[in-house]
């Protein structure tokens, strides 16, 4: 229900001038003077009731927003503690990069090259010579010859059993290209499928970082060795070395390993094999590597290994 009005005038005569406009805004009205409060002392301030004053203030908006502010504020200051804790820990565990860092970019370089690191560098920055003896004239070969262009080699050809290598094996964990040489089958169908071969083969394997022209030997020589043993031939095998050494071959550095391995595989005659690698370091990024292999079933022809090697020149 709504309030009534009050008289014209309060019952103490004095006059009071009450607007006659609208009311705008809920709530009681002014008293009448002398009903037990005193007349207003200030113009009323709500819209429409003649005041140019601000609107009231409702206690009630301030105290929610007061309630509000301090939940964000409060989150923040969460939010930022955790943070600084996380900081602390990391450093204080010792991370040398509590942020993180993008991760490396991949190792494109060549198996051997990531395997054998070339030399160290001597004085004046230079790669240490491979070898500072100078090597000895070698006769000029005779007979017909073999040529590996991407080797940088040439050594002899044999005639009959061996025939020219005409295809491309890439063999072993490394992936050496063996494009160049000769064979011949020794157990023709071993298996149902396979041919069983005597072989020299020969190819350019990269093992320096990019353009580097100084090999580490030794390393190269040796990964290679351990790559054929492992990947060319039955699993498990016994190994009688005979050679594993640096040594010049065509009068430049190289490592020779010479092993006989032993070893069974069904439907297979031969039980042992003479094996020969050489990694010849032929000036280039690039090794020489030269592979000989005689079945112990053609073992009249082991004198293969030493004529060879004794025959490579350096194209």
């Amino acid at each position: 229900m709504s309030a009534p009005l009050p008289s014209d005038r309060s019952t103490s005569g004095t006059a009071v001038d009450w607007s006659a406009g609208p009311v705008t805004r809920s709530g009681r009205p002014y008293p009448a003077a002398g009903a037990g409060a005193g007349p207003p002392t200030g113009p009323p301030t709500g819209p429409g009731a003649g005041g140019s004053g601000p609107p009231p203030t409702d206690p009630r908006r301030g105290g929610r927003d007061g309630v509000r502010l301090w939940w964000f504020g409060g989150a923040a200051a969460v939010v930022l503690a955790g943070g600084l804790v996380a900081v602390l820990a990391l450093v204080l565990s010792g991370n040398p990069d509590p942020f993180g860092s993008p991760d490396p970019p991949p190792d494109v370089r060549p198996p051997l090259a990531q395997l054998c690191p070339g030399p160290s560098a001597g004085p004046g920055g230079q790669p240490s010579p491979a070898d500072p003896t100078p090597a000895p004239a070698l006769p000029e070969p005779s007979g017909p010859r073999t040529v590996d262009p991407d080797a940088g080699i040439s050594y002899t050809e044999y005639g009959e059993p061996w025939r020219p290598w005409s295809t491309v094996w890439n063999a072993g964990a490394l992936q050496v290209p063996y494009k160049v040489g000769q064979h011949f089958v020794t157990e023709a169908d071993y298996n149902g499928f396979s041919d069983y071969h005597a072989s020299i083969l020969s190819a350019a394997v990269p093992a320096a970082d990019n353009d580097a022209l100084s090999l580490d030997l030794e390393c190269v020589g040796r990964q290679v060795a351990a790559d054929v043993r492992a990947e060319y031939y039955p699993q498990p095998n016994r190994m009688d070395l005979i050679r594993d050494e640096r040594t010049p071959i065509g009068g430049r550095p190289a490592w020779l390993t010479v092993f006989r391995l032993h070893f069974t595989q069904p439907g297979l005659q031969a039980t042992d094999e003479l094996v020969a690698v050489a990694c010849i370091d032929v000036g280039r990024p690039t090794a020489a590597v030269l592979f000989v292999s005689i079945p112990g079933t053609h073992r009249q022809l082991d004198w293969v290994v030493d004529d060879l090697y004794a025959s490579v020149r350096v194209e």
